[in-house]
């Protein structure tokens, strides 16, 4: 199976930024509204902020038990799983079209500059024995333009001695493998619904028992084949809650029904775990059948407690901006995380070369430092990357491109040539000043 997160981890998403929530059907399309009015739901959009820091810190630091203490690939795949129900409200053909026509703008821009560096490295798809050559090696190339299938890389790109590591390519290509199952749930989710109106305990169900068959070795699938299969059956359950939680049939379980199952299942999912652990430990992302049982259960319970926010309240309001930015960049956030974690190597690197660092004390430091330095500066690269990258997702909504929508006014009275500002009275004399706190990026 594809080491998932191993590889390059969430979202999306991704869907896009907002869920409907089932009777309240509360939307993200905008700023917070009057009630009655479709709105953002701020818990959904605040869960799937969590997930994408998540899957970046995992890939950082590897720490197996993050895929315990929180599913992100569950959560955002149930999340994007409501969106769709919510837009199947309307034809099936035009709303897939509309998803695939936002997915595939910012996978384009990504492709562009990895093919680039793969292709100035030297690497001929139809040479490579690594990924079949051939007319088939070429052809598959086409999964960076359309993601149904696996896309190639070179195994070995550069040398060692470059810039990037020579596995660099398996890890700019790792976030590929949920575009290609997102994909693929969006196709199937007009048929998905339609059979969970229907039975939905069954199609809930399903993919669960799909998992039981092909995620335990009872039955193996060779190849891109079986892994993609596994996939839509790992996470299509998720997927399914999104449905059942957009159509109130969540909120109609009686919450400690729903807690206790959902326990019960998790704690069936750490049992199999514990008998079937892999080269990562405790790492659910190569246990597919505690994969899928613990993000099931985790995903009810989350949807349980959904309380429907329209603004983050008490202390969270402080992170509604960088909420905000998140959830409408959370395509490209995704698809550069693992590149932007390799840039900070070559870029840390030269720190070794500063005179102050001509000592084994200093070099030592930074040696065992050297990770959490990683961490500091993926945030500012991510941060560039949503500048260079990011407006090709307004681009791709039919919005017009902003550079950082993190959804703060604008200031009125800005610089539009020469105007007259009526006199302000002098502030009233206070004690002192609540200091604003500072969002980290």
């Amino acid at each position: 199976m594809t080491t998932h997160e191993h590889t390059a981890g969430a979202t999306p998403p991704l869907g896009a930024p907002g869920v409907r929530t089932g009777p309240a059907e509360v939307s993200a399309q905008g700023p917070a509204v009057p009630a009655g009015k479709p709105g953002r739901d701020r818990y959904l959009d605040l869960l799937r902020s969590i997930a994408l820091v998540r899957v970046i810190v995992y890939h950082l630091f590897g720490w197996a038990w993050l895929s315990i203490l929180f599913p992100s690939m569950g959560v955002m795949f149930a999340l994007a799983g409501s969106l769709m129900a919510r837009s199947l409200e309307r034809p099936a053909l035009s709303v897939i079209r509309g998803r695939v026509r936002r997915l595939l703008p910012p996978l384009w821009a990504f492709s562009a500059v990895v093919l680039a560096l793969m292709f100035a490295g030297g690497w001929n798809p139809a040479h490579d024995p690594d990924t079949g050559g051939g007319v088939q090696g070429v052809a598959d190339v086409l999964n960076y333009v359309l993601p149904v299938g696996a896309p190639p890389y070179p195994a070995h790109a550069g040398s060692d001695s470059g810039l990037l590591d020579s596995t660099w390519a398996e890890q700019a290509a790792g976030p590929l493998w949920y575009l290609r199952a997102y994909l693929w749930f969006v196709v199937a989710s007009p048929l998905l619904l339609w059979a969970f109106r229907r039975v939905p305990r069954t199609t809930l169900l399903a993919p669960l028992a799909l998992t039981a068959v092909v995620g335990t070795g009872l039955v193996t699938l060779p190849g891109e084949t079986g892994n993609a299969v596994t996939d839509f059956a790992v996470y299509g359950g998720c997927w399914v809650l999104g449905f059942a939680h957009h159509e109130g049939m969540l909120v109609k379980v009686p919450r400690y029904l729903a807690i206790s199952c959902s326990t019960m299942m998790m704690a069936f999912a750490l049992w199999w775990a514990s008998g079937h652990l892999g080269s990562e430990g405790w790492d659910l992302n190569d246990i597919p059948l505690a994969d899928a049982l613990w993000s099931f259960g985790f995903v009810v319970i989350l949807l349980q407690y959904s309380p429907s926010w329209k603004e983050l309240p008490g202390r969270l309001a402080k992170w509604d901006k960088l909420v905000t930015l998140s959830n409408n960049r959370a395509v490209t956030i995704y698809l550069w995380h693992n590149m932007l974690i390799m840039a900070t190597v070559p870029i840390l690197d030269q720190v070794y070369n500063l005179p102050f660092m001509d000592n084994d004390r200093a070099t030592g430091a930074l040696d065992a430092t050297y990770t959490l330095w990683t961490f500091v500066l993926v945030w500012p690269l991510t941060a560039l990357a949503v500048l260079a990258f990011g407006w090709i997702e307004d681009i791709a909504a039919r919005r017009g491109p902003r550079l950082w929508p993190n959804g703060a006014k604008p200031r009125r009275g800005a610089a539009r040539g020469n105007h007259r500002v009526a006199p302000q009275p002098p502030p009233r004399s206070s004690p002192g000043s609540p200091s604003r706190g500072n969002h980290r990026v």
